[in-house]
């Protein structure tokens, strides 16, 4: 069964529409009762979670630069609030402190996106039985390994190369005998 589909445009500028306080707007309410947002998305799986004790899905899904990983942070910030997850406020914060290691390995400047994630991610949040958060699980798939030996023209390898690189005369990297980028760039690990 498919649910609410909700098609968001990245503006590439900030807006005063992700806040508390219109989360708090949209906590309670209806689908349809409020503009289409992230958070009407989220509040109907929550509701739902709640109703029917199942199981919920959000798929964000989207081009480069569409603002999907932007998109989820909202979602787990969303879950986190209305749950009222005290002891876990900023349980979006702790799932995403792994972002900078995840990004370094799977992320890469294309031509449209400076950091494009190159893999797909599933982010699976944990409630107790009052739906509060008490916990999360990120996995990484489909990784473009092709990226590796291969870059088009104003793209580049995955940032974790370029951070090697940079690192080279670092005594713990003198080992790898790592250059400049630009001559080794078939040298990935």
């Amino acid at each position: 069964v498919v649910g609410i589909i909700l098609v968001a445009i990245n503006p590439y500028k900030q807006l005063p529409i992700y806040g508390d306080a219109i989360i708090h707007a949209y906590s309670g309410q209806n689908m349809g009762d409020m503009d289409p947002h992230i958070f009407a998305v989220a509040e109907e799986a929550y509701k739902q979670m709640a109703r029917n004790n199942k199981n919920q899905s959000i798929i964000v899904s989207g081009e480069s630069g569409a603002g999907k990983t932007v998109s989820a942070r909202y979602t787990m910030r969303y879950f986190a609030t209305v749950s009222k997850s005290s002891s876990n406020a900023h349980v979006e914060d702790k799932v995403l402190a792994s972002n900078p290691v995840t990004e370094a390995v799977g992320n890469a400047k294309t031509t449209r996106n400076d950091n494009s994630s190159r893999f797909g991610k599933y982010t699976e949040i944990s409630f107790d039985q009052s739906y509060q958060i008490i916990g999360a699980n990120m996995r990484t798939y489909l990784l473009e390994k092709s990226r590796v030996v291969f870059q088009s023209e104003n793209e580049r390898n995955y940032h974790i190369f370029y951070q090697l690189c940079a690192s080279a005369m670092q005594p713990e990297f003198k080992h790898l005998k790592l250059g400049r980028s630009q001559e080794n760039n078939l040298l990935f690990i």
